[in-house]
């Protein structure tokens, strides 16, 4: 059995390192329709065992021309991040060790792994002292971890224990939130019991910041509330005044809770941390590791000042648990939504312990100047619009109207030079550029600004 592991891991690793090598040469989009895909990885059950090492290569086979190549420095889609090489070994490492992190006694070793990990980013952030967190699949679980915690908070000053008498009959409560959120809140929001209908929506700017004059008079009278603020708008990465949000959020009581998916990391930057300022007035915090820590999926992050509503709100025991003991070991399942658990900490732990303080501001302000580069670039491009400025690592621009927009960005994604979305902005269509892998350097800008030159070229 022990030989089996050697060669198939063996054989595994030499054909990882191959896909990363090839990065830089191969088509950044998959070749292959998705006919194409159910053929060859389709089929009927196999009626017997099959070795190993053909399994793994015949997956290979099957699947690599479906790939996208996500860790390469010219994928610019949807804020994703690339896998620092610290980070994807010690991913490799949690798969093989294979502990269950939900419970100190499945995992010492995960358990404070977690543990350190979490403090450093606290304050690496500038968090508060004591502050709970979790590690969690993204910043969808994130919110509903911190959103959890708010909606006990809130209610349990009214009197009212939301995890033992559920919502039906509690005390009115408001869930405000900025008319560009991003999709991830109300989903969460949704699934704590509060529909869409129940929301109250503040007005934001044209670049997708909060109106806080508006949240003003919102939260002037009425029931206890949530408010949601936004440090890096999807589009724009246009950040809330988190500042001005706070100082009407605390006197009127209310529970500030932040969505920082991929902007809460300027918190890291010396240069850009002004950004976010005032974000550590907050209650809870939302932000993935699989972004700009260029950690592999999936890992987020949920901080909370308040440990006392994170633990009640999502906290678990059973009689056949062994939870706590000497030394007060961390157990996960008293601060995540999950039971059996995926050990993330050793990931995120191997990034910090690669980048550093330093070495997670350079990235973080390294992209950003890449994105400046791009806009630098593309306003050179005959037809190009920009949208507005670049305020950390989103790019967006247009061409002409919706279906020229289209076509331009549909050359260059065909070409496979360069993968990145279309997007809506201002009721029209646009392309949104996030610059967010560690491996994106020079040429890949210049590399993907010549396709778009091309591309646009071709409309004339």
């Amino acid at each position: 059995m022990g030989d089996e592991f050697g060669e198939v891991l063996t054989r595994t690793a030499r054909i990882a390192a191959d896909w990363l090598g090839s990065l830089d040469q191969r088509p950044v989009g998959e070749t292959a329709t998705l006919a194409e895909l159910r053929g060859r990885l389709g089929g009927p059950l196999p009626d017997g065992p099959a070795d190993p090492v053909t399994v793994v290569e015949e997956l290979v086979q099957a699947a690599e021309p479906g790939l996208v190549a996500i860790p390469s420095g010219r994928y610019f889609g949807f804020v994703i991040g690339g896998g620092l090489p610290a980070a994807v070994a010690a991913d490799w490492l949690t798969t093989v060790w294979d502990q269950n992190a939900g419970l100190y006694a499945c995992g010492p070793a995960a358990s404070v792994a977690e543990e350190v990990a979490g403090e450093w980013l606290r304050e690496l952030f500038g968090l508060p002292g004591g502050s709970s967190f979790a590690f969690v699949p993204g910043c969808q679980t994130a919110h509903l971890t911190c959103l959890a915690a708010a909606r006990h908070h809130v209610l349990r000053r009214a009197g009212w224990n939301v995890e033992e008498q559920g919502l039906a009959g509690a005390p009115p409560m408001r869930i405000v939130v900025s008319a560009r959120r991003h999709a991830t809140i109300d989903r969460a929001l949704r699934l704590l019991g509060f529909g869409t209908a129940t929301l109250t929506v503040v007005p934001a700017d044209d670049r997708g910041r909060m109106d806080v004059a508006a949240l003003r008079e919102v939260l002037r009278d009425g029931p206890p509330a949530v408010v949601c603020a936004q440090a890096g708008e999807v589009n724009t990465g246009a950040f809330d005044d988190l500042a001005a949000i706070a100082d009407v959020t605390g006197p009127a009581g209310a529970w500030l809770h932040v969505d920082g998916a991929f902007g809460l990391w300027v918190l890291a930057s010396p240069e850009l941390r002004h950004l976010a300022a005032g974000a550590e007035r907050a209650d809870s915090w939302a932000f993935d590791a699989h972004k700009w820590l260029n950690v592999p999926y999936d890992s987020g992050v949920a901080f909370c000042a308040h440990p006392e509503p994170h633990r009640a709100a999502v906290s678990v025991t059973a009689d056949y648990l062994v939870q706590g003991g000497a030394g007060e070991p961390r157990d996960a399942i008293d601060w995540t939504p999950g039971f059996s658990r995926r050990a993330r900490g050793f990931p995120v732990y191997a990034a910090l312990r690669q980048l550093g303080r330093q070495g997670v501001a350079e990235l973080v302000e390294r992209c950003c100047a890449h994105a400046r580069a791009f806009a630098a670039g593309l306003a050179a491009v005959p037809g190009c619009e920009l949208l507005g400025e670049v305020v950390i690592n989103q790019v967006l621009f247009r061409f002409g109207d919706d279906a020229t927009t289209e076509r331009v960005l549909r050359r260059v994604v065909d070409s496979g030079e360069a993968w990145l979305s279309g997007t809506v902005a201002g009721g029209r269509r646009a392309i949104r550029l996030s610059v967010c892998n560690w491996r994106t350097g020079d040429e890949d800008v210049r590399r993907t600004l010549a396709a778009f030159q091309k591309s646009a070229a071709a409309e004339s």
